[in-house]
């Protein structure tokens, strides 16, 4: 349940851009007679239409993460509070200013977050959470988890870098297929390297 509430404002961006793009023309003018005072000017472009949709898409689907965990009784982390201040104030100017750039800043910006939050927790720290997610199943030592706590540093410090790369070289539907497959793939493969460098420290089942 927890790994679909996690995906679910990528695979919301996605799919309503896609379905914009189908019917731009219609979404230019829905949103223009609907959602006009959100955007300067009051007036949806046909072209930018698809973006502009799939921002306020994954504003509400953001929010609609945060309200089923509350009304599960769930506890909501701080990364997904300030995921969601994020996608507000850089989706927000993403409508306001008729400009694709700030929501393409998004993934860097919580990607980077991401970085600094284990760097403090992993390296600073020392607070081992990476082993707390692992439910105690993993006996390795110290060195291992600081070493893993740099692998994720690493990795998320690249993969904002390679979000801004991919949506100042290429198009826009590129970087929104690279968004929703590209990251999501990237993130598999490494969670797997993880899990195998990490599976000689399995602890035996009883």
């Amino acid at each position: 349940m927890k790994i679909f509430l996690d995906l679910l404002p990528i695979f919301l961006f996605f799919a309503s851009y896609k379905w914009g793009e189908g019917h731009k023309a219609q979404v230019a003018e829905w949103m223009s007679q609907h959602l006009g005072f959100m955007v300067q000017g009051g007036v949806v472009g046909v072209t930018e239409a698809p973006m502009l949709l799939a921002t306020v898409v994954v504003i509400a689907g953001t929010l609609l993460q945060v309200l089923i965990l509350k009304a599960m009784k769930q506890k909501v982390d701080k990364m997904l509070w300030a995921g969601l201040g994020i996608v507000v104030v850089l989706g927000g100017m993403t409508l306001w200013f008729h400009d694709k750039t700030f929501i393409q800043w998004k993934p860097s910006v919580i990607y980077w977050m991401m970085a600094l939050g284990f760097f403090v927790s992993e390296i600073i720290l020392g607070k081992k959470a990476l082993a707390a997610m692992m439910g105690g199943q993993i006996d390795a030592p110290d060195a291992v988890w600081r070493r893993l706590g740099w692998a994720w540093v690493a990795f998320f410090v690249f993969m904002g870098l390679l979000n801004v790369y991919v949506f100042k070289h290429y198009t826009e539907e590129q970087w929104v297929s690279f968004k929703m497959w590209g990251s999501l793939g990237l993130t598999l493969a490494f969670t797997v390297a993880q899990g195998m460098y990490l599976s000689k420290h399995m602890k035996p089942a009883a």
